[in-house]
């Protein structure tokens, strides 16, 4: 009976070994993944900042392509005014729905337009135009560029003299960081309005009257810092699509590789850019 005891307290002290080793190397695996996501990211931040170089080294150095230049800027605001002008709305109606019932209960349902109006142009208007131009714009470039490297467009390009920096990438970089910016003061309108069509649910206002509320309490260092900080939005937006697809491997599965961590880089830099921006702001 003692050795049978003894035989099953064994086996349970080997089984809990076990089961530490397998949780031991579990862990292990997790931290190293981890680290390489790390490390893949910030040497991705290191050669996108090294790229900007080259970008501004073409953009003095050679002529510019002002046709291309246009045809971007249409592009990039014609593929994102749909969707923007959705997104606002709602973020707007959404935002003043969910702040109206504390206001109220607190008697100051008079701050409501402009809370909101600070909100959406401090912070919101800028940051999900942002990632919304980075799913759509970016993974766009990435694709792009990408399928050109795969057909070897590119290639072409270099082997008849012409610079495919200057032609391809300097003109979507600039369009990106200028439509930015206007995509993010019409999604501040947009959003501005949505918050009116949301007051009304509850109370009547008139357009007028909400705009005038809202902003009397928007001042310009709402509006300059937000500004500011969404042309480097379109710039991290520009270079990490243009480089992820220029810089794509040559298998036909590359180009959604490219377009993916287009999407996921840029996402990522724009949240640091953002919290850069705030901790600068939060100085002035």
């Amino acid at each position: 009976m003692n050795s049978l005891w003894l035989i099953s307290l064994v086996n349970k002290n080997d089984m809990i070994k076990h089961q530490k080793s397998d949780l031991s190397e579990s862990m292990d695996y997790v931290i190293k993944y981890i680290k390489d996501v790390m490390l893949k990211f910030f040497l991705d931040v290191a050669t996108v900042i090294y790229y900007l170089k080259s970008v501004i080294k073409n953009l003095v150095s050679s002529k510019f392509e002002t046709s291309e230049f246009l045809k971007q800027c249409y592009q990039i605001g014609n593929k994102s005014v749909g969707l923007i002008s959705i997104t606002g709305l709602i973020v707007g109606l959404v935002l003043t729905i969910q702040s109206r019932p504390p206001l109220v209960e607190f008697g100051a349902v008079g701050m409501l337009p402009g809370m909101v109006a600070v909100s959406i142009i401090r912070e919101m208007g800028p940051v999900i135009t942002a990632l919304l131009c980075a799913g759509k714009i970016g993974s766009g470039m990435g694709a792009e560029l990408g399928s050109m490297r795969v057909s070897e467009q590119i290639d072409a390009m270099e082997v008849s003299n012409t610079n495919p920096m200057n032609f391809l990438i300097v003109p979507r970089v600039i369009a990106a960081t200028i439509m930015i910016p206007i995509l993010t003061l019409y999604a501040d309108a947009i959003g501005i309005f949505g918050s009116w069509l949301g007051a009304n649910i509850k109370d009547d206002i008139s357009l007028y009257l909400f705009f005038n509320q809202a902003f009397g309490q928007v001042e310009f260092i709402d509006i300059i810092p937000a500004v500011i900080k969404s042309f480097f939005f379109g710039a991290v937006i520009g270079l990490v699509g243009c480089y992820k697809g220029f810089n794509a491997g040559r298998g036909t599965e590359s180009v959604g590789i490219a377009a993916n961590s287009a999407v996921v880089t840029a996402s990522l830099l724009l949240i640091i850019v953002d919290l850069i921006a705030v901790q600068i702001t939060d100085l002035l």
